[in-house]
C-alpha cells in the first residue's frame, strides 16, 4: 500500500475506537498491512461455519449486516457502519464463524491482519478491553438469548450451546501438570511426556516454574536437527513461563495469551513464578470452555435443599455481577446470565415447596412477572409472580386453589429469605387474586384488555411481562394467545397503555436540569427507575404488543427487534435500546455500591462526565414520547 493511501487509512482509523488509543505512527504501520475489500450489495464477507480468517474488519463505507440463524430463519444481530469493527472471533476463539457478515449495500471494508495488529494490542490495555467488549457484544443473537441459548432448557436440563457466562466464569484446567527438572535431558523429557500422554510439561527449578516445553518445541527444535536429544531441556523450552492466579476467567486467560503470544499459562497460588504450582491452562482448555456451558451456579441451584443454600448461590451471583461490571463485560450479557440464574432459583424454590407439600393436584405454571419476567433483575429488588393452573371440575376447584396458594406462600417465603423482598403491591402468586385457573386468567386478561379502566384498579402493565420459571409451557402459551388475540383491533387498550406510559414524571425540567425528589427520605436524589427506566420499559412493551411481537420480554431486546420489525423508526428504537442499557448500568452501580435497589441516584456523587452521560441517555425519551403520540389514539384516558 502506498504512503499516501496508508496515510488516508490512518487518518480514517484515528477517528474511531480502539484505534484512537494508538499513536499515529502505529496507525501508519498498521495501515501498510491492510487490505481493501470492495463488496457488492448482498455479497458475503464470511458466513456461518466458515473457517476463521487471518484478519478482522473495519467498515470504511457502506453497511455490513451481521446475521445469525434462529428458528431456521436469518435474524439480524447488528448493523456495522463506517468505523465499526467486526469479525473478531479469530482473536478469542478457535471454532468457525458463528454469524454471517453481508454487505447491505456497496461497501468497502479494511481487512487488518491479526498477526500485524497483535503487538499493538499487547501494549495497550484499552485496546484489549475494547476488543473483548466488541467481541462479547456481537457474539450472540438477541433471539438466541431468548430461545436457543438458554442456560436451562424447558425441562431443566443444560443446553449444548455456548453461554455468555464463559466471559466471567472460572476455567477448568489440568491441576496435576507434568513437571520436569531444568537439567533433564531432552530425550528423557520426551519419554516422560509420551508415557503420561500429555503434549506439554512445566520445567521447574527448585520447585518454581522457569519454562514450558510443548510438542511444538520438539517438532520445531529437535526434529529439525537444531538441538540433539542429548541436550538439556532448557535449550528448547519457552521461557519465562507466563503465570496467572487460580481465579482467572476464560476472558482473562484469552487476553493474557493474546498479550504474550503464548499457548499455555502456568497457574500458581499467588499468580507469580515464586509460588506453588497449581496447574496449567492450554489453548485447548479455552476451546473446551467456549464449546460447553459452564453452568456452575445452575448445578448448585439444582442441588440446593433450603433457602440458605439458594441464598449462597444468589450471593455468588451478586459477586459475579459486580466483578463482571468491573471487567467491562457488556451489561446485556450480564443481564442474560443473571436472568437465567434468577429463574433457576425461583424454579428450585417452587420445587422445594412441592417437596414439602406433596405432588400438585393439577398441572400448573409459575410465571415470573415484572423485572424478573423481563430478566432485568440485577439487584435485590422485589419479587412478582402469578400462578396459572389447569381447569378442574367445579367441586375440586377450592381444594386445588388452596393447595396452590399454600405452595405459593412457601415459595415466596423462600424467595424472601434468599433476598427478594415481597412485592409491596402484593403482585405475587401467594395472593389469591393472582393464583387461579386458566379460564379465570383468560377472563382476567379479557377484562383488562377490553374494558381497561372499568372496575379494574388492579390492572398493572407488569402482568404483560412474564417468563415461565416452572411448570407447563402450554399454560404460558395459552396466556400469550389470549393477550395477542385481544390486541387485534383494540385501540382502547392501546389508548390506556399509551397514556399510562406517558404519565411517568419527567426526568428533566424546562431548563434541562434533573428533576429530583423534593422531600422525604430521598430528597434531592434522582428517581432513575420511575423517571427514566419505566418510560422506556413501558414504551417497549407498548410497541411489541402493537407489532404482534411474541416471546421477547427483555426491554433492550424488544427495542432491537422493533428496529428490525419497524425499520422506518429503527434509529429511535436503537437509541432507546442503548439508553436503557446506560440507565440500567447507572442503577446497578448505585445499588451495588449502597446495597440497595439503586432506584435513587445521588447526583452529587457523580462526576461531571457521568452526569452528562446520564443526561444524554434521557434524550431518546422525547422521540419515543412523540412516536407514541403519533402512533396511537390517546383520547379517552388522556
Amino acid at each position: 500500500m502506498s504512503n499516501a493511501i496508508s496515510q488516508r487509512v490512518a487518518d480514517f482509523l484515528k477517528e474511531y475506537q480502539p484505534f484512537n488509543f494508538l499513536s499515529y505512527d502505529d496507525l501508519i504501520k498498521i495501515a501498510t498491512t491492510i487490505r481493501v475489500i470492495n463488496l457488492e450489495k448482498n455479497k458475503n464477507l464470511f458466513q456461518i461455519n466458515d473457517v476463521l480468517h487471518d484478519s478482522f474488519y473495519v467498515v470504511s463505507s457502506g453497511v455490513i449486516h451481521l446475521t445469525v440463524i434462529s428458528d431456521s430463519e436469518e435474524t439480524l444481530l447488528n448493523k456495522c457502519y463506517a468505523g465499526d469493527i467486526f469479525g473478531l472471533r479469530p482473536f478469542f476463539a478457535k471454532n468457525n464463524y458463528q454469524m454471517t457478515a453481508k454487505a447491505r449495500e456497496e461497501t468497502i471494508v479494511y481487512a487488518i491482519p491479526i498477526a500485524s495488529f497483535k503487538p499493538f494490542v499487547a501494549q495497550n490495555q484499552e485496546v484489549l478491553t475494547f476488543l473483548l467488549e466488541s467481541f462479547a457484544t456481537n457474539t450472540k443473537s438477541s433471539l438466541d438469548n431468548q430461545n436457543a441459548n438458554k442456560l436451562l432448557s424447558d425441562n431443566g436440563g443444560y443446553s449444548d450451546n455456548q453461554s455468555d457466562m464463559q466471559y466471567f466464569q472460572s476455567l477448568n484446567y489440568n491441576k496435576i501438570p507434568l513437571k520436569i527438572e531444568l537439567n533433564a535431558i531432552i530425550k528423557d523429557a520426551a519419554q516422560l511426556m509420551t508415557e503420561n500422554l500429555v503434549d506439554n510439561a512445566l520445567v521447574i527449578d527448585n520447585g518454581n516454574p522457569v519454562g514450558i516445553v510443548t510438542d511444538n518445541d520438539f517438532r520445531s527444535k529437535v526434529a529439525t536437527g537444531r538441538f540433539p536429544m542429548s541436550h538439556t531441556i532448557d535449550k528448547i523450552m519457552s521461557s519465562p513461563v507466563i503465570t496467572v492466579t487460580e481465579s482467572i476467567s476464560v476472558a482473562e486467560a484469552q487476553l493474557v495469551m493474546l498479550k504474550h503470544d503464548v499457548t499455555h499459562l502456568c497457574v500458581t497460588l499467588d499468580g507469580t513464578d515464586k509460588s506453588e504450582i497449581k496447574g496449567i491452562i492450554s489453548e485447548h482448555d479455552l476451546v473446551v470452555a467456549q464449546a460447553n456451558n459452564p453452568g456452575i451456579l445452575i448445578k448448585e441451584i439444582k442441588k440446593s435443599q433450603s433457602a440458605k443454600d439458594l441464598k449462597q448461590v444468589r450471593d455468588k451471583l451478586s459477586d459475579i455481577i459486580q466483578s463482571s461490571i468491573i471487567k467491562n463485560i457488556p451489561l446485556i450479557h450480564i443481564n442474560n446470565i443473571a436472568g437465567e440464574i434468577t429463574l433457576a432459583i425461583i424454579k428450585r424454590s417452587v420445587e422445594l415447596a412441592i417437596l414439602d407439600l406433596g405432588s400438585p393436584p393439577a398441572r400448573f405454571a409459575w410465571l415470573s412477572i415484572g423485572s424478573q419476567g423481563r430478566k432485568e433483575q440485577l439487584l435485590h429488588t422485589d419479587q412478582d409472580s402469578i400462578l396459572v393452573f389447569e381447569d378442574v371440575v367445579a367441586d375440586k376447584y377450592r381444594d386445588v386453589k388452596d393447595y396452590f396458594i399454600k405452595l405459593a406462600k412457601k415459595a415466596t417465603a423462600t424467595l424472601e429469605k434468599i433476598g427478594y423482598p415481597l412485592c409491596p403491591n402484593n403482585h405475587m402468586a401467594s395472593n389469591m387474586l393472582w393464583c387461579k385457573s386458566l379460564t379465570d386468567w383468560t377472563k382476567q386478561y379479557n377484562s383488562w384488555m377490553n374494558t381497561p379502566g372499568e372496575n379494574s384498579n388492579e390492572i398493572s402493565s407488569v402482568f404483560f411481562d412474564y417468563e415461565m420459571a416452572f411448570g407447563e409451557l402450554k399454560l404460558e402459551d395459552a396466556i400469550t394467545d389470549v393477550i395477542f388475540k385481544n390486541v387485534k383491533n383494540n385501540p382502547l387498550f392501546f389508548d390506556y397503555l399509551g397514556n399510562d406510559a406517558l404519565k411517568k414524571p419527567t426526568p428533566l425540567n424546562f431548563f434541562k436540569k434533573f428533576n429530583v425528589e423534593e422531600e422525604g427520605e430521598f430528597k434531592n436524589k434522582f428517581d432513575i427507575k420511575t423517571r427514566a427506566l419505566m418510560p422506556l420499559i413501558d414504551g417497549a412493551r407498548l410497541f411489541v404488543l402493537s407489532n404482534n411481537i411474541k416471546g421477547i420480554n427483555n426491554t433492550y431486546l424488544r427495542y432491537k427487534q422493533l428496529a428490525i420489525t419497524d425499520p422506518k423508526h429503527s434509529e429511535i428504537y436503537l437509541n432507546c435500546a442503548d439508553a436503557y442499557i446506560t440507565l440500567l448500568k447507572f442503577r446497578t452501580l448505585e445499588g451495588l455500591k449502597n446495597d440497595s435497589s439503586g432506584q435513587y441516584i445521588n447526583l452529587e456523587e457523580l462526576s461531571k462526565v457521568d452526569k452528562e452521560k446520564l443526561k444524554n441517555a434521557l434524550t431518546p425519551m422525547k422521540e419515543l414520547e412523540d412516536l407514541i403520540k403519533d402512533r396511537f389514539q390517546l383520547t379517552q384516558f388522556s
